[in-house]
């Protein structure tokens, strides 16, 4: 047993003393959250319960509410699981995106000495303006929420992690797809090569890890939506109180990527 493993037994143990019904609350919703991703492995359980996974653990009895106020999350998608509306958003996304060579231009000529990448044009439904101009990833959408790159330069990867909140999905789509087993993303127990299929749509707060174990350059769309849901208008007002709490906290979240503007 490492010593991380018996401090957090100990602080397990203590809670229970003094707040049974709290702990045994959160434990129960971290178990129901954590088996979600089909990954028993210990090493997981270490991550979700007291690694980098732990705001997820937090945030789990929201989460599982979002589950049932949301319509049946799939975990990983197919594009045919989402509404028609929120379909025709999604392509018409990729639409812009695969006709605008100078995301590719202009982002490879400021990668050579990062690592990874990020350039944002929206974020929660707020436009960013950068050097590089798209007034298409500037209109008014119902699902699309952010809408950004992800750029990673040769032989980087993830680390093995968790996202926060299940009130989005994230959709990643990949703009030059290379024919290499190395260049995938997994989520949950789902290994997904991008020249398979450049099109990824999955429940972030599933484990998952992005690898570019490549000698080129790996770009995805990087796009948040709203989670279809029965209240739509509902949902969208709760998005937007998150996003004021969680906006000075947007540098943890992306603290290992390099911000292009």
């Amino acid at each position: 047993m490492k010593f991380k493993d018996l401090v957090f037994l100990i602080l397990v143990a203590v809670a229970l003393w003094f707040f049974p019904k709290i702990t045994l609350f959160y434990l129960l919703c971290g178990l129901l959250d954590f088996r979600r991703s089909r990954r028993p492995e210990l090493a997981n359980w270490r991550r979700y319960f007291y690694g980098n996974g732990i705001l997820t653990w937090i945030l789990s009895p929201f989460n599982l509410l979002m589950d049932l106020f949301c319509l049946r999350n799939y975990g990983v998608y197919e594009l045919k699981n989402l509404p028609e509306d929120c379909q025709r958003e999604i392509k018409q996304m990729m639409t812009t995106a695969s006709s605008k060579p100078e995301i590719i231009t202009e982002l490879s000529r400021r990668m050579e000495e990062k690592k990874r990448g990020m350039i944002f044009f929206k974020w929660y439904g707020k436009n960013i303006n950068n050097s590089l101009t798209i007034p298409e990833f500037h209109q008014e959408f119902k699902y699309i929420k952010t809408i950004g790159v992800s750029i990673f330069n040769k032989n980087q990867k993830t680390s093995i992690h968790y996202g926060p909140l299940r009130i989005t999905l994230r959709v990643l789509y990949n703009l030059v797809p290379l024919k290499n087993d190395g260049v995938y993303i997994q989520a949950a127990n789902q290994k997904h090569l991008w020249h398979e299929n450049p099109l990824f749509i999955f429940d972030d707060t599933l484990v998952h890890q992005s690898v570019n174990g490549s000698d080129h350059l790996r770009y995805c769309m990087f796009v948040d939506i709203l989670r279809p849901s029965r209240a739509h208008g509902l949902l969208a007002g709760m998005l937007n109180v998150v996003k004021t709490l969680i906006a000075s906290f947007n540098r943890i979240f992306y603290g290992n990527w390099d911000m292009i503007k």
